[in-house]
């Protein structure tokens, strides 16, 4: 090697050398500066720490047959058998289309009528009014699911119940319909009831996006004519697009885990069939028959198929919309 191509390499180690030096000094320095934020963010950090991620301990639960009465090294150690187990059986095939289909009709309706409900509100001029629709929309949030399956159960009730009553005075029906007996109906009730619960509440989000939109569109809309539908579909619905879409895939992520609180509140025998979902399965199966590993098992399929589902959604939303939350 010739002299100038070693004062040439000298040099140009010399400058990443610099580089490196200047991009840690660089995040020290940015570290000095907003210290009091990281300190504020560290109680966080440590709550997540503790309740998201020490409990994956529990996981290995599902990989042996658990005994609450010995220590973690005296376990028995089954490996997948758990999931053998949970794969063959065919309530889990029963659960799992329970709450895959309930999941579906939540997401189309749960997260279609919420955004209408917004646009739609927005568009209202009466100060008073809007406000006063918005605060009764999102008060049943605040009641717990135990009333509301209470209120629901009694509305659809066939004695004196309020839908039978008027669906008989309108000839609609000529007797009552026992809605809560029937297994055909249990999706639709349920559905129906986390909008009514939810739509107000989940309505807020999407007010806060539109009221970020630059009102100067709607003033160059209006001079060039366009009128409040055309304005509502080509300036307000995208303006909440990166709202819509970062809400969309976390909802995606979600869909397995749906909880147990609506379906084990309205549900009975009757219904059963239509009523069970995974996380009522492992109750079911899991802790009240001992079987910690199997309900394990089952919150571990769970988490699995929520993370893939959110990738996946992820992934394709970043592709097509060019939007994602990583």
């Amino acid at each position: 090697m010739d002299t100038t191509t070693k004062r040439a390499s000298s040099k140009k180690g010399e400058r990443v050398s610099k580089t490196t030096i200047k991009r840690g000094g660089g995040f020290w320095k940015l570290f000095k500066q907003q210290r009091y934020l990281y300190l504020m963010s560290l109680p966080f950090v440590i709550w997540a720490f503790i309740f998201s991620y020490v409990p994956l301990w529990g996981w290995t639960m599902a990989f042996q047959n658990y005994k609450p009465a010995k220590s973690f090294f005296d376990q028995k150690w089954v490996g997948f058998d758990q999931f053998t187990a949970l794969f063959a059986d065919q309530q889990f095939y029963l659960a799992l289309r329970n709450t895959l289909a309930m999941s579906f009709m939540g997401l189309i309706f749960g997260f279609v009528v919420p955004v209408i409900f917004a646009i739609l509100l927005n568009e209202v001029k009466g100060m008073f009014f809007k406000r006063t629709v918005q605060t009764v929309s999102y008060l049943p949030h605040f009641v717990s699911w135990v009333v509301v399956a209470g209120i629901v159960t009694k509305s659809l009730s066939t004695d004196g119940g309020i839908v039978n009553e008027l669906l008989v005075s309108m000839h609609i029906i000529d007797q009552p319909i026992q809605f809560m007996a029937q297994g055909k109906w249990f999706w639709g009730i349920v559905t129906a009831s986390d909008i009514w619960k939810e739509m107000g509440w989940n309505t807020i989000i999407y007010l806060a996006a539109i009221t970020g939109i630059d009102q100067e569109q709607y003033e160059a809309s209006r001079v060039d004519g366009a009128g409040r539908f055309r304005q509502m579909w080509h300036i307000t619905l995208p303006g909440m697009r990166t709202t819509i879409t970062v809400l969309l895939i976390m909802s995606i992520g979600h869909l397995v885990s749906i909880g147990f609180e609506k379906q084990f509140l309205l549900g009975n025998n009757l219904v059963q069939d239509y009523s069970q979902v995974l996380d009522l399965y492992a109750l079911k199966y899991g802790l009240e028959m001992n079987r910690y590993s199997y309900g394990t098992a089952i919150s571990i399929f769970n988490s699995v198929i929520s993370i893939i589902l959110l990738f996946t959604a992820n992934g394709i939303f970043k592709k097509t919309t060019k939007e994602s939350i990583m």
